[in-house]
């Protein structure tokens, strides 16, 4: 019976661990927390966005798009969300695609894990640390730390590598899948925190809190790069919100703009000319002549404020306004930008952009020229947009390292990672 050995007990590692002990292997998880799937249960806010029905390459984010497409195709071939259906999980989509599980409980779909990784004998061990991998009588040996805080070393056929990278620290990931991908000889694509707030330079401290509905731009200089529409939140160090998360993704190193800016559009609705018509056709209809009741259904009152002193209006009676006024509010409104961005840090970061690059691996997930060695997940340098798309590729990824694990591999003899390059 062949042997795997899964490092990682997220969300890439138990589908791995499932789909090789489902495929006939004997198979032993290292995990180190106290318990595995301790970021599964805090994704989609506890609610588990486990898919997408827009799966499409260009929702995610890579150095290397072309390596991308064979391996997202094998993701796909895999199908997480059928998977899932055959082990009895029911589920719902809402409006923008994004699938969770009709109990909205993430813990539903970690219990749902546990129960058929027990029922196929899967050994979950945690609070182990792994340290090194070697060759050993054509298969790997792993060294961790134990439990009880001894070295032990593991003798395997097939090793799943699912340690994570850096996002999210307090779930107890620190970046150790991607250094030991490195260690094993691997090339990295440069990490950052991806999926995350952005801090600017001159942050609307006393907007914090506020939301808005707006269309998000990312600029390079005066070049647009891309746009979201959503819910912008104003903090005290920067923006959050879905739409400039998903923007972040494209902040990351050596291949982002040298010059990042996001601009706001308050109203996407209307087009700068329609705006400024709207705007000064306000004060005859109003009881009051200030800039503060201007504002009176439009945006909030705070926010109304930033924007009149962003124009560089007058406080004064709007009537004394002249008709350009409205003009430059309108521009403000549609334009209103932001500079010096720098992604939050990792424990704000959803996920991790770059990573192990995606030509090291063959359409199997397995280390190009190292049979039954395998990295999946988010040690890879691919990191979805919002909305399930990261799960998707975890998963999945993990279904077809896994089944590929449990077949004995060709006959040839492996490369020492170390050595591999």
């Amino acid at each position: 019976m062949q042997q795997v050995l899964v490092l990682g007990g997220g969300a890439s590692g138990l589908a791995a661990a499932l789909a090789a002990a489902r495929a006939g292997a004997r198979v032993t998880v290292l995990e180190r927390n106290a318990k595995p799937g301790k970021k599964l249960l805090a994704t989609g806010n506890g609610r588990c966005n486990l898919d997408n029905t827009g799966i499409a390459p260009e929702r995610y984010f890579t150095s290397d798009p072309a390596g991308l497409k064979p391996l997202l195709a094998a993701v796909n071939a895999a199908d997480p969300l059928g998977w899932f259906e055959s082990l009895g999980l029911y589920t719902r989509t809402d409006e923008a695609g994004r699938v969770y599980p009709y109990s909205n409980q993430a813990a539903d779909v970690l219990a749902l894990l546990e129960h058929h990784l027990e029922k196929y004998n899967v050994r979950i061990r945690c609070g182990c640390t792994v340290r090194t991998l070697s060759q050993s009588r054509g298969g790997y040996a792993v060294q961790f730390v134990n439990a009880d805080g001894q070295p032990e070393s593991l003798r395997t056929d097939a090793v799943i590598c699912a340690m994570g990278a850096a996002a999210g620290p307090q779930f107890g990931t620190d970046g150790f899948g991607t250094t030991f991908a490195a260690q094993c000889g691997g090339k990295l694509a440069p990490l950052y925190p991806c999926l995350t707030a952005l801090q600017i330079a001159k942050p609307q401290k006393a907007l914090a809190g506020i939301r808005a509905k707006a269309t998000a731009s990312l600029l390079d200089g005066k070049t647009l790069l891309a746009a979201e529409t959503g819910e912008v939140q104003f903090t005290d160090y920067g923006l959050s919100g879905i739409c400039i998360m998903q923007l972040s993704g494209l902040l990351a190193p050596g291949r982002g703009p040298k010059q990042p800016a996001v601009e706001l559009d308050l109203f996407p609705a209307l087009d700068e000319a329609a705006l400024a018509a709207l705007f000064a056709a306000r004060p005859p209809r109003l009881a009051g002549d200030s800039p503060a009741e201007f504002w009176l259904g439009l945006v909030h009152p705070k926010l109304g404020r930033a924007l009149w002193a962003a124009a560089r209006l007058p406080e004064t009676s709007l009537h004394a306004l002249p008709p350009q006024a409205w003009q430059a509010l309108a521009r403000t409104a549609k334009h209103w930008r932001f500079e010096g961005l720098t992604p939050c840090g990792w424990k704000q970061a959803q996920t991790t952009g770059g990573g192990l690059c995606l030509n090291e691996m063959d359409e199997r997930f397995q280390f190009q020229g190292c049979p039954g060695l395998y990295f999946v997940g988010e040690t890879l340098d691919c990191a979805g947009s919002c909305g399930g798309f990261n799960l998707h590729w975890a998963f999945g990824s993990g279904l077809v390292a896994g089944r590929s694990a449990a077949k004995p591999a060709r006959p040839q003899r492996p490369s020492n990672p170390k050595k591999k390059r």
